[in-house]
């Protein structure tokens, strides 16, 4: 078993960027300078950014190999047609933060819940993972549209699309709410919980007001829709929403300054934005970098980009896992404690 670990271990933790990627990193305003320009161009391109849009990495597919950086963007990619062989016997093992050390970051959101400052707010932490497979045998066995490896840092296997841009239309597909398949009646469970109801509709409205900055007559396709999500050792079921928008024939002319002006995504911030993200800062104390950013792939036509959730990370010699959920007003922290938990996993069965 793992060692008990408590959070102050990782607090001050911060993202680290092997040395030969550093001359690749670039901020926020370079990032959609750089996307505009190769999009005028039609030049295709992976977007790799931070939560706090702050690191970007903008590459085309040789750049990205000769980084030792893999990417399936729901198909489009560099996979390579090679797939690492698993161990007979796979551990894997996870050591969450304490349900106190928990309870007092949850508290703190609460707080600006009951103020009024805040209407949903998406809590994570890290968990303290043990497992005998590398980073690139998860990646190639994950079962996940949009997937991730960069060599000796982290591994992404996230079922949460953020927008697709094809075809004169731009759509976002939100994810709020996540039960274990196997409690009776779990389906109805979720569809009838208050805080779950209370949460998605936050979400959807913000994506809604998200979306009509960079295009008109948005509207919600479909609402509250289940997908499952089968796992190493449960199958869970996920809530989404499906929301379009019609944009202009010059959309990709500007497509990093539109692109940019949705992030972060509303799934894993919460409401309003610029406030909430402050109060995620004040109750997570430690620094999520790459976790919860946006992966993207431009094809020269389209676009398709993906929440980085599901993610695991090598820092400092350690191997974690972040993970969270939505807290509402509704909330109880006992199944919030249990939804960060339920979300380590991998995403195969063995």
């Amino acid at each position: 078993m793992l060692h008990f670990f408590t959070f102050a271990m990782i607090r001050n933790i911060e993202l680290m960027i092997p040395q030969s990627y550093k001359s690749y990193i670039i901020n926020r305003q370079e990032a959609q300078e750089k996307m505009n320009t190769w999009a005028r161009k039609k030049k295709a391109f992976l977007l790799i950014s931070s939560f706090d849009q702050q690191q970007n990495l903008i590459l085309d597919k040789t750049e990205a190999e000769n980084l030792d950086i893999l990417f399936s963007i729901n198909g489009q990619g560099n996979i390579q047609t090679k797939k690492t062989s698993l161990p007979k016997d796979i551990s894997f093992e996870e050591t969450a933060i304490s349900a106190e050390e928990y309870e007092i970051a949850f508290q703190q959101v609460k707080k600006h819940l009951d103020y009024g400052n805040t209407y949903l707010v998406n809590l994570t932490k890290p968990s303290l993972v043990k497992t005998n497979l590398s980073f690139e045998q998860i990646f190639y066995h994950s079962n996940a549209p949009y997937k991730l490896w960069i060599k000796d840092k982290l591994v992404v296997f996230s079922p949460e699309i953020f927008v697709k841009i094809k075809d004169g239309i731009i759509s976002s597909y939100p994810m709020k709410g996540t039960i274990d398949a196997g409690i009776p009646n779990a389906k109805e469970i979720i569809l009838n919980d208050a805080k779950e109801i209370a949460e998605h509709n936050t979400i959807v409205d913000l994506i809604r007001n998200d979306l009509s900055m960079v295009s008109k007559n948005v509207k919600v396709k479909r609402f509250r829709y289940i997908d499952e999500v089968k796992t190493h050792y449960k199958t869970l079921l996920q809530v989404s929403s499906e929301i379009k928008g019609e944009i202009t024939s010059t959309f990709f002319q500007n497509l990093g300054d539109h692109f940019f002006k949705l992030l972060p995504a509303g799934s894993i911030s919460g409401a309003p934005k610029q406030k909430t993200v402050e109060i995620i800062k004040e109750a997570e104390q430690y620094e999520r970098g790459f976790y919860t950013g946006i992966m993207a792939y431009f094809d020269g036509e389209s676009l398709d980009s993906a929440v980085m959730i599901r993610y695991m990370e090598q820092i400092n010699g350690k191997m974690l896992f972040k993970s969270g959920g939505g807290i509402t007003t509704f909330s109880q922290c006992d199944k919030e404690y249990q939804e960060m938990k339920d979300k380590v996993y991998l995403p195969f069965q063995y």
